[in-house]
This record gives C-alpha cells, sequence and structure tokens, in this order.
C-alpha cells in the first residue's frame, strides 16, 4: 500500500506528544533543528541547489560513518594497534556510535537527509517516505559512494604504519569490507536482506515516536544498528549498506596497502543485492503494516 500523501506525519496533533517539528523522516527541522525529522519542503527552490545540498550531506555523513566504522575494524585487527584483539562488543559499539555521528553531521552541515545508505535511499523512494523521488536517488547514491571512499581513505592513512607490520591479508581485507563466517551466497544473501529489512522498518518505525531533543534520533539509530551487529551480525558482518561495504572495497583495490591480498570480488555482489532487497522490503513492510495505525493515515 503506497501512501497518497507522501508526507505522513503533517499534523503533529495526531499523535499526542509529538513536536511539531517532528514531522516526518531523518533530519533535523531546518528551523529549529530541535526534531529528528525533515521537514515539508514541496516548494524547494531552487530544485538543483537543494539536490546539491543533500548531496554534500551524504558525502561528509557517509565519510564520518566510514571512518570512524572502518576505523575500529583497523584497531581491532591490525598488529601493534592498542585496541588490538578488543572484540566483538568493541567493534559493534563503535560502529552504532559511527551511524550517530555520520547522521550528526550529515545534518549539521546540510540539514540533509542522513540516509548514508543506498538500501536506505532506495527504501524510502519506493514508499515515497521523506518526499525523496526517483529522480534525486542517483545523486544520494553519487554522494554515499564518493563518502565512503573518502572515508575508507582516511582509514588507511590513519593505520598507515599498520599495514606492513600485519600479515595476514583477510584481515586488512576485512577492515575494508564484509565477509560471511560461513560461504554460503544464498543464505549469506538472505541474511543481508533480513538485517537490512530490520534497518530501514526499524528507521521508519522510529519517525513518529517523538524522539526529539537533537540527538535523540540519531542515537536510537544507532542503538538500532548496534542490536542488528550484535543479534544479526555474526554470519556476514552486516553490511546492511552498499556504500559501506563496496565503496571500501574498491578503495582496498586501488589503494597501496602494504602486503594486501585480492578484494573478494566473488563475495561483493552479496552486501549490496542483498541490502537493497532487504531495503525495499523494510520500507513496503512499514509502509503497509504502520498505515495502519491512526496516527499515520493521510
Amino acid at each position: 500500500m503506497r501512501r497518497k500523501d507522501t508526507h505522513a506525519f503533517d499534523d503533529a496533533e495526531r499523535v499526542p506528544g509529538i513536536l511539531p517539528s517532528f514531522q516526518g523522516t531523518i533530519g533535523f527541522d531546518t528551523t529549529t533543528r530541535t526534531g529528528f525529522s525533515l521537514p515539508r519542503v514541496p516548494d524547494r527552490a531552487p530544485k538543483r541547489g537543494w539536490l546539491v545540498t543533500m548531496f554534500m550531506g551524504e558525502v561528509v555523513g557517509t565519510a564520518v560513518l566510514i571512518l570512524l566504522g572502518d576505523g575500529v575494524v583497523a584497531g581491532v585487527l591490525l598488529n601493534k594497534s592498542k585496541a588490538q584483539n578488543s572484540g566483538w562488543i568493541v567493534i559493534t559499539w563503535a560502529w552504532a556510535m559511527a551511524v550517530f555521528m555520520g547522521v550528526i553531521t550529515s545534518i549539521a552541515v546540510t540539514d540533509g537527509v542522513a540516509h548514508l545508505n543506498p538500501a536506505v535511499t532506495v527504501g524510502f523512494a519506493a514508499v515515497g517516505f521523506g518526499d525523496i523521488a526517483w529522480s534525486e536517488v542517483p545523486e544520494l547514491i553519487a554522494g554515499e559512494f564518493i563518502g565512503a571512499f573518502i572515508g575508507a581513505l582516511l582509514v588507511w592513512l590513519s593505520y598507515l604504519p599498520h599495514w606492513p607490520e600485519t600479515e595476514d591479508p583477510g584481515l586488512k581485507l576485512a577492515v575494508f569490507s564484509t565477509g560471511p563466517a560461513i560461504r554460503n551466497y544464498g543464505m549469506n544473501l538472505v541474511t543481508e536482506i533480513i538485517g537490512t529489512f530490520v534497518l530501514v522498518f526499524g528507521v521508519i518505525a522510529l519517525a513518529p515516536q517523538g524522539i526529539g531533543g537533537g540527538v535523540g534520533g540519531p542515537l536510537a539509530v544507532g542503538l538500532l544498528v548496534l542490536v542488528i551487529g550484535l543479534s544479526l551480525g555474526g554470519p556476514t558482518g552486516y553490511a546492511i549498506n552498499p556504500a559501506r561495504d563496496l565503496g571500501p572495497r574498491i578503495m582496498h583495490f586501488i589503494l597501496p596497502i602494504a602486503g594486501k591480498g585480492d578484494s573478494d570480488w566473488g563475495y561483493s555482489w552479496v552486501p549490496v543485492i542483498g541490502p537493497l532487497i532487504g531495503g525495499v522490503l523494510g520500507a513496503l513492510a512499514a509502509d503497509w503494516l504502520l498505515t495502519a495505525v491512526e496516527w499515520v493515515k493521510p
């Protein structure tokens, strides 16, 4: 069921306790910067200027996401790092905080949508959530991939002395991209679909909860990513984001990383196709299920 009115939360009075600035998707109110929402923008003018603004928000936010997310993996895996062998809990918590800071910085730079993830962008466009049109999707995704390239480059530079100290090329690849614990392409794909379904469904479900106050909404999304990583990340490393995996994988291929191996292109399609499918399914499910609730009906 597709909403005819793509801005489902116009009327704050429909939900007691929802701030007036909290109207519909991921982003601060552009006037007050207090609500975790993107306000209605029916007459964006000029349209091209708005797209450039959103593009820069995706570049900056995704760069921060990858710098902090891949950065913690480097710290845990690379030899002679002070964080070496600190484990999965450290990785999942830091990735959650990387999502939080990615969203915060994206919005702070440009009042953008802070998707940071092509699966979120495509899923939202599929149901018209947050006023995202298909014509805007390519530019948003381009920003997400450029941001991922920048973030991966910065991780490589940050740990430059540690690459030659680490003998295992598999660990070096794992800093940049995900890989399965058990290589079974069909089931690996299913895992990524389920994880991304939970991500997109959860983000849309969080939208009307009134988690205002600046950092509340971004923090809630970070905690959502935390629980996905802890619960569903074991089989594949929970890419749940094509830009997060493919962007740094490309940089692993390009950069002169000391002692690196191949970039595992045979697996590379799984963390791209799986999240795209899961993102659309999660958005469709949210659109269908949440429209049954009175305050979401147009």
